[in-house]
């Protein structure tokens, strides 16, 4: 008998528990955690399940008359893979290679069936190897062969192309976890625009401390990229600037919600648009879009600029990390300036 009470007072002791855990603000957090779990599952696997070559930039060197043909056949290829253009001469198509204009050219010889093809291993590996297979498979179909020359070949240490991106990503994984410490220790959003101020300084030695700890490590120590060190450190430095600058943003206006945001961003959206795994040219059309002006993608192409393109085509891809870390910096430290006046004004309601 006397069990029964004490029971029942368990009961409602474990049932009180429940009800302060679950509350509105949790429950919108789990939600919103799983809504994150399904974007990553559809961004990734909807942008890397099924890569081909979209109007990849293709130049074609030839006689006048046979260029016409050549063009418009690599027009006619199923599911357009190609965006063929005449060419002026083979000078010309490796220096639009090294530029970034075209990420390959057909040389056509004039006098013999043997053609020459001109790809960029150092821009992708996947991509160039889908080349020569497509290439080769239209010049056999004529009768003629092709070999294949690299202008700007990867490094035998960078498998894949894939060391450039895989920098990227440490270095934007570096900038919002840094900004979420930050958060999580201090609180979501600064309470002043001097705390603010202090937020930013810390993110920017950060970055500088790792844009060098990475340019260090896959130049000199395993040696898989080539390129200035000094260069790849500048560019990790903004990278995890940017990053970190845009992560604080978020948290300044949205609070907590804020780094599910920047991870919705640079992780969800920005990383399988990055052109990592697989080049711009063979990502579906949207993912295609997004990538060069999120930071993931823009990085990336910097990187492979710097390490195999003599520093070429990488200016817009700087400008549009440079964006994001203004756009954050100045974010940031507007939201605290707002929050402060509005603590100031409700202090005199609140007295009164």
């Amino acid at each position: 008998m006397s069990h029964t009470p004490v029971t029942g007072s368990r009961r409602s002791s474990f049932l009180g528990e429940v009800k302060d855990a679950v509350t509105p603000r949790a429950t919108l957090l789990v939600l919103g955690v799983i809504a994150l779990q399904l974007l990553f599952i559809a961004s990734y696997v909807g942008a890397l399940h099924d890569p081909k070559p979209r109007d990849v930039p293709f130049g074609v060197v030839a006689p006048a008359a046979a260029a016409e043909q050549t063009v418009g056949r690599l027009e006619r290829l199923p599911g357009s893979p190609l965006d063929p253009r005449t060419v002026a001469d083979e000078e010309s198509a490796r220096r639009q290679i090294t530029d970034r204009e075209i990420d390959g050219a057909l040389i056509v010889n004039p006098d013999g069936t043997r053609d020459t093809l001109l790809v960029a291993s150092g821009g992708g590996t996947v991509l160039a190897t889908t080349l020569e297979g497509l290439v080769a498979e239209v010049e056999r179909a004529e009768g003629r062969t092709v070999r294949t020359v690299d202008v700007a070949p990867a490094s035998a240490r960078d498998f894949d192309g894939l060391s450039s991106f895989y920098l990227v990503v440490g270095w934007c994984v570096g900038g919002y976890l840094c900004a979420s410490i930050l958060a999580i220790s201090t609180g979501a959003r600064p309470a002043n625009p001097v705390r603010a101020a202090i937020r930013i300084i810390a993110m920017a030695l950060v970055s500088i401390v790792g844009g060098l700890g990475g340019a260090v490590v896959v130049g000199p120590i395993l040696g898989a990229l080539p390129g200035s060190v000094v260069d790849l450190w500048g560019l990790g430095a903004l990278i995890t600037f940017a990053v970190g600058a845009a992560t604080l943003a978020l948290q300044g206006v949205f609070g907590v919600v804020g780094i599910g945001l920047a991870i919705l961003l640079v992780v969800i959206a920005g990383n399988p648009s990055a052109g990592g795994a697989f080049p711009l040219p063979m990502l579906p059309p949207f993912w295609k879009e997004i990538g060069p002006w999120l930071p993931p993608g823009a990085g990336t192409w910097a990187a492979r600029s710097i390490a195999y393109f003599k520093g070429n085509a990488e200016t817009v891809s700087l400008l549009v990390l440079w964006a994001w870390a203004v756009a954050g910096t100045v974010i940031t430290l507007l939201a605290a300036v707002l929050r402060s006046r509005r603590q100031e004004t409700e202090l005199p309601t609140q007295a009164g």
